[in-house]
């Protein structure tokens, strides 16, 4: 367990990360596709092969936008080891992740990635630490996009006065994502089935963490079995919105966030519950099997698909 109570929050903010810089290829981007459940239930389907596939080579292969999430992870490679932060590792929950997307993805890129810390909170027995990773291209300095990601840390709070519980928030209130699930009518809903194997091949894009893999781990965890990235979940969801309200169009995603509200066990069925909002997808990520909502979120669209 981390030393509750001892974390600095003057010296966590100013923490300077280093800049990172990124590779990615097609192959990689081909990979996260199949981690995420493209081409799962059908290996010719019309409007995700492209994500693995082109005819004329992987390099013009498409990219799914969730994918810009794996640059959160690439980009502090040492996790949060920050100094005057004090929590075990073992005990970090990812709460919540926004992606801004400035462009379509290139199929292969070298990013380079600036990382700063952007919101930091004492919720008692936890802290709560927002940080911000904006990627640009390393060659031509043009902005790609920006990851904003929300870990809840169990044991780092108790730094300040419970009468004056500390909270510091570095971006405007309007950034401050909130999402009610609407009362009216579902305009649209996706079912998708994950494979006993999911967070396995999820894995392979980067992200190692035991609890996804080791049932040893995952039972000190509290989990019957190793669980699934919430990142997969959260690609999971986005891939159903492009499917169903963007007639597979990629290019229509502008925002993406998502709050993660429960486990997922690989072979559990998701079912994808959408409204629509004008430019402005609310959704709901639920598991089958137990009736229980895993993820919500909003999805912001450039433009409405002309079906819709």
């Amino acid at each position: 367990m981390g030393d509750v109570g001892k974390t600095d929050p003057g010296q966590v903010l100013s923490h300077k990360f280093p800049e990172a810089t990124y590779t990615y290829t097609a192959r990689d981007v081909a990979l996260y596709a199949l981690g995420i459940g493209a081409c799962a239930g059908d290996a010719v389907d019309a409007d995700e092969l492209k994500y693995v596939h082109h005819e004329n080579g992987l390099e013009f292969i498409q990219v799914l936008p969730t994918f810009a999430a794996l640059f959160s992870l690439r980009s502090v490679p040492k996790g949060l080891n920050i100094p005057g932060l004090r929590f075990d590792h073992k005990l970090l929950l990812h709460g919540q992740q926004y992606i801004e997307l400035y462009k379509p993805l290139p199929s292969s890129a070298t990013l380079r990635s600036k990382v700063g810390i952007v919101g930091l909170h004492d919720k008692g027995k936890a802290a709560i630490l927002d940080t911000e990773i904006r990627s640009f291209d390393e060659a031509s300095g043009e902005p790609i996009c920006m990851n904003r990601v929300t870990s809840f840390l169990r044991g780092a709070g108790g730094f300040s006065k419970s009468s004056q519980p500390y909270s510091y928030s570095g971006y405007p209130p309007s950034l401050v994502s909130t999402v009610r699930t609407p009362e009216d009518q579902l305009f649209s809903v996706f079912e998708d089935c994950t494979l006993p194997s999911q967070a396995l091949r999820y894995r392979l894009s980067g992200d190692y963490n035991p609890l996804h893999s080791d049932p040893m781990v995952a039972k000190v965890a509290g989990f019957s079995r190793p669980i699934l990235h919430g990142l997969c979940t959260l690609g999971f969801a986005v891939r159903a919105i492009i499917k169903s309200l963007c007639r597979g169009d990629t290019s229509m995603i502008k925002n993406i966030f998502g709050r993660f509200l429960l486990h997922v066990y690989p072979g559990e069925t998701l079912i994808t519950e959408m409204w629509n909002q004008g430019t402005r997808i609310i959704y709901q990520t639920k598991v089958k099997e137990r009736n229980q909502a895993a993820l919500s979120g909003y999805v912001d669209l450039h433009h409405l698909a002309s079906s819709l």
